[in-house]
This record gives C-alpha cells, sequence and structure tokens, in this order.
C-alpha cells in the first residue's frame, strides 16, 4: 500500500464529537406532534451511527435510514462537523449536521447554523424533548423515550 499516496496507514479512531451520539444508541419512542420509533446503532468498526425511522409526522408515515458520521472523502482530511443523510422510502435524500453540546443535541437541516433545526434536551438518560423549527415559523414539538 505505500505506493499510493492517497491511503493513510495510520489507523483511525472515531472522534469524540461522534463518541457523543452513543447517548442515542438504543430505541427510542416517539410522542408530541411525532409519533412512532426510531432506533440508534452503531455500524462496526464505531465510525457511523445508523438511525432506523419507522414515524407519522403531520399524518404522514415516513419510513427512512439515516448514516451519522464524519465526511472523509478518499484522500482528504475527516469533517469537522457531524453530517448525516437520510435516506427514505419516497426517494428523498436529506442532510443533517449533528452536536450534542452537555445535555443539548441539536440537528441542523441542511448545514450547521441553518433556520431548519432540532434542539432538544435530554432530561434524563431516557428522555430527551425538544422541537423541529423550520424557516417562516413553522416546526413540531416531540418527546423521546427509551423503550430499550
Amino acid at each position: 500500500m505505500s505506493d499510493n499516496q492517497n491511503y493513510d496507514e495510520t489507523p483511525a479512531v472515531p472522534s469524540d464529537k461522534l463518541k457523543a451520539l452513543d447517548r442515542l444508541v438504543g430505541t427510542w419512542e416517539l410522542s408530541g406532534d411525532s409519533t412512532g420509533t426510531v432506533t440508534y446503532r452503531w455500524m462496526d468498526g464505531g465510525f457511523f451511527l445508523i438511525q432506523d425511522i419507522d414515524i407519522t409526522v403531520f399524518g404522514s408515515n415516513v419510513k427512512a435510514v439515516e448514516y451519522i458520521g464524519h465526511l472523509h472523502p478518499f484522500g482528504q482530511e475527516q469533517s469537522e462537523d457531524i453530517w448525516s443523510r437520510v435516506y427514505d422510502t419516497q426517494g428523498n435524500t436529506l442532510d443533517y449536521v449533528y452536536e450534542i453540546e452537555d445535555d443539548v443535541l441539536t440537528i441542523w437541516g441542511g448545514e450547521k447554523g441553518s433556520p431548519a433545526y432540532f434542539k432538544g434536551t435530554f432530561t434524563d438518560n431516557n428522555t430527551n424533548e425538544g422541537a423541529w423549527t423550520y424557516p417562516g415559523g413553522g416546526g413540531y414539538s416531540t418527546t423521546m423515550r427509551r423503550k430499550k
């Protein structure tokens, strides 16, 4: 492999920012303006968190899978932010940026600092209460409770 200058032979280690998302691992039941379940689990290696989504929002069922981790294009440094991409059963692909600081989970729609975002607070290890905010005043509230 030494002939390939784009290959980094240094073993990679998941970042602390990514490891902070470990508190999401498990199956959560949603209540409020969105209902259903989401399950977060680590992909082998610990570099990507996978979310399986089966929820109802505004009367529409949403089934999707989301891959969450640092962007790390071939031959480049990994991104500072933690990005995700959602693939849903309607053919949509949606990008987000995740961040946990202390007990606050923020998920920006599109890119960090976006006017579309979720902000939720962990009131304990098994409950997160928050809301999605959309530009122009839209959004919805939701509470996640860990089932297992």
